[in-house]
């Protein structure tokens, strides 16, 4: 029987992103309440995770585009090297109803990358020189792409989700090409937003979910499908369900889950769903800095069709702050 997940597995780290790697430790990271650096956890398990040492791996700029709101990394495996995506942006301006992030990457050629000087490798740049962010990777039929959300200024909204190959993990190989767009009532409560992209690939099928509306109690996760025959890079490849898949449970204290990543069991018979949630709604000050966004995980179910079934947000098992106040 597997270990029960003790929620939150780390507390206070918004846009949770867990890498089960071949040594057999679990890589933790999220966005850091204060956005002034980027930070790395490992252990053995998911429960060990919020006790484990956490290292800072890289700091913001003083000035420039690494300068301000380090936003969501992501710790990925390429070409036997470590890569962390992350975004950046040279101030805390909001210009166009939308921050000034662009999209960057780090590589390191260390065993462990708790260890090991992280080099900067620049910016991901796209076709276009607007808000962008919640870099994801993933490799299928050995390429490498690239799923990312960007604002279109001729597209109404904050952003939505574009995917390309890669010529090398911080260079693309091919044009974007948009998957989905913030348009159904869920994915515009606040703000107009599909951002946070994460891909499963299983039974035959390539999942990608994404996180709509604002970060409050109206957070939730969608979904998109493909074969893992078709060409992902075809948007007529993609199904997109019309209800969210995941979000707010009020009979579990839960709310807005979203920015969510994927990892397995111990054993690597589950698939495991990472994500963030509030456990309450009244947030003191200004809702960016609240710090009480925490990393949770639970199994995900499967279907007859293969497909997942993510259910509800579990309650908490551990103890959580109630006041905004960074724990460190």
């Amino acid at each position: 029987m597997a270990q029960e997940i003790m929620n939150p597995i780390v507390l206070q780290r918004a846009d949770p992103f867990v890498y089960k790697h071949s040594d057999g430790y679990y890589y933790f990271t999220g966005s850091y309440p204060l956005y002034d650096r980027i930070v790395l956890r490992r252990a053995k398990s998911l429960n060990e995770l919020q006790d484990a040492e956490e290292v800072t791996v890289w700091r913001k700029h003083d000035s420039g585009p690494l300068s301000e709101l380090i936003w969501a990394p992501e710790i990925h495996r390429a070409n036997d090297k470590w890569y962390i995506y992350f975004a950046a942006a040279p101030d805390t301006n909001i210009d166009d109803d939308t921050f000034n992030h662009r999209m960057y990457v780090l590589e390191s050629a260390s065993d462990n990358p708790l260890e090991d000087t992280w080099v900067e490798k620049g910016e991901v740049k796209t076709e276009m020189s607007t808000f962008s962010l919640d870099a994801t990777t993933f490799f299928h039929n050995g390429e490498q792409y690239y799923v990312w959300a960007q604002q279109d200024v001729d597209i109404k909204g904050h952003s939505n989700l574009y995917i390309a190959k890669m010529e090398n993990p911080w260079t693309l190989a091919t044009k974007p090409v948009m998957l989905t767009k913030p348009e159904l009532p869920w994915e515009i409560k606040g703000f107009w937003v599909n951002e946070g992209p994460a891909v499963l690939i299983k039974n035959g099928k390539v999942f990608l979910t994404y996180s709509g509306s604002a970060t409050g109690v109206d957070y939730c996760m969608g979904l998109l499908t493909a074969s893992a025959e078709d060409d992902l890079l075809n948007p007529d490849s993609w199904t997109k369900s019309s209800e969210p898949v995941f979000q707010s449970y009020p009979e579990n204290g839960q709310y807005g889950p979203g920015h969510n990543s994927f990892t397995e069991s111990e054993d690597g018979q589950d698939t495991i769903l990472v994500y963030h949630a509030r456990n309450y709604t009244e947030l003191v000050g200004d809702p960016l800095y609240e710090p009480n966004r925490h990393a949770r995980a639970q199994k995900i179910d499967w279907d007859e069709d293969g497909n997942p079934v993510f259910g509800k947000p579990v309650p908490d098992k551990r103890w959580t702050p109630d006041t905004p106040e960074v724990l460190n």
